[in-house]
C-alpha cells in the first residue's frame, strides 16, 4: 500500500498549508516529514492508517 519514502495525502493539511508527508521511517510507528516546511511527526501505524488519504507518489524502486 505504502512504502518508505513515498509521498502520500493526508486527510488533514499542515498548519503552513501543504498537504504532502514524505515518509522517513516505518516501523511499528511511521515517521513522516511535511515537504513545504520540514516538520516532523510520528504517528502510530494504526493512527496513520486511519488518517492516510491516498498515496500521491511512489518512490523510486532500488534493484
Amino acid at each position: 500500500m505504502y512504502d518508505l519514502h513515498d509521498i502520500v495525502e493526508m486527510k488533514k493539511s499542515h498548519p503552513c498549508g501543504e498537504n504532502r508527508w514524505e515518509i522517513i521511517r516505518m516501523g511499528m510507528d511511521i515517521k513522516i516529514q511535511c515537504t513545504k516546511c520540514g516538520r516532523l511527526i510520528m504517528l502510530p501505524r494504526r493512527e496513520f492508517d486511519k488518517k492516510m488519504k491516498k498515496v500521491l507518489e511512489k518512490a523510486p524502486r532500488e534493484d
